[in-house]
Parts: C-alpha cells; sequence; structure tokens
C-alpha cells in the first residue's frame, strides 16, 4: 500500500482526521457570504423606523448604535458606521440574529398584509363607483352590517365630484368607511 502524500507514514487514521479538520473549516467565501449578510440586516436595521425599531430584540448598546448609524447623513460615514454595526452583529451567537432577523420578517409580513389589505379597499371604491348598484349588493353580502344609503350617497357625492374634477371628498370618506367595515 502506497503511503497518502499527505500522510508519508502510512497511518490511515491520520490521514482521515486531516480529511476531517478541512471539511470542519468553513471556506472563505461562505464566511464572505455570512459576512454580507450580516452588512444587509445591519443596514435593514439602520433604515428601520423609530416605531419598528423597538420591536427587535437588540440588546441597549446595539440599540444606541443603531441609533447612532442612523443619524450619520454623509454617505462614506454611514458606510463606515454600518459597517461597525455589522462588526458588532456578527459577535451575536447565531440564536441572537436568527431573532433580529425573524423580527424584521415579522415586520415586512405585516406590512404586506397591510397593503395588501389597502388596496383590497381601494377596489372596492373604485367597484363600487364603476358598478354601482351590483357592487353594492356584493359587498352587503360580504358585509352585511354596512349602511347601504350612507354607501349609496357617498358612491353618488364620489362619482359627482369625479365627472366635476372637484376635491375627493367623498372619495375619502368612502375609503374610510370600507377601511372600518374591512377592519371590523
Amino acid at each position: 500500500m502506497r503511503p497518502h502524500p499527505n500522510n508519508p507514514n502510512g497511518d490511515e487514521s491520520d490521514a482521515i482526521d486531516a480529511s476531517d479538520e478541512t471539511s470542519a473549516e468553513v471556506s472563505r467565501s461562505q464566511r464572505r457570504r455570512e459576512a454580507l449578510d450580516v452588512l444587509k440586516l445591519a443596514q435593514a436595521l439602520a433604515d428601520l423606523p423609530e416605531g419598528q425599531l423597538g420591536h427587535v430584540p437588540l440588546s441597549e448598546d446595539l440599540l444606541e448604535e443603531v441609533r447612532r448609524t442612523r443619524s450619520v447623513k454623509q454617505q462614506i460615514a454611514r458606510k463606515r458606521q454600518t459597517q461597525f454595526l455589522a462588526k458588532l452583529l456578527r459577535r451575536l451567537d447565531g440564536d441572537e440574529l436568527e431573532a433580529i432577523r425573524a423580527a424584521l420578517e415579522h415586520d415586512r409580513d405585516l406590512a404586506r398584509r397591510e397593503t395588501a389589505a389597502l388596496h383590497q379597499v381601494e377596489a372596492w371604491r373604485e367597484r363600487l363607483i364603476e358598478h354601482g348598484d351590483d357592487a353594492l349588493n356584493e359587498l352587503l353580502g360580504q358585509f352585511p352590517t354596512a349602511d347601504r344609503q350612507q354607501l349609496r350617497q357617498l358612491v353618488r357625492h364620489a362619482r359627482n365630484e369625479r365627472a366635476q374634477n372637484k376635491p375627493p371628498h367623498a372619495l375619502r370618506e368612502l375609503f374610510r368607511l370600507l377601511q372600518r367595515l374591512a377592519n371590523g
């Protein structure tokens, strides 16, 4: 039997141990991908509105660092500060990073649902204006507690406002009423 080039003594157990060590090491490109992911996370935290920042599980030090990053306005300085924030985030263990990512994803999902609900209300408003009583009957089928007379009146006023190029007061009021109905 010929000895392995990395193992000139020919001892097989040493050769297996050496191969295990190299497979356990994380490749440089993998470390770079992970660092870029954390940098994106730092940028997302810096761009997060103050109200949503309170829902993210951050220590006081990290929260202060995020606020400091947000206060920097100059582009190069902000980039440098964001990289420093990412460096601090990389020091966290995997569970803490995942909790932060999960909180950010929850906020994104909530924003998507709210946007979808607004689009649905806008679609109902347009259908009511375009299709009149047919759409109104369908709406009342979904929301039986709605006031038919008030809806019909708002739809009529909204049509008149559009036809006469007036400010959209009734259109906005119709939107608010539909939004209240959708939210229960």
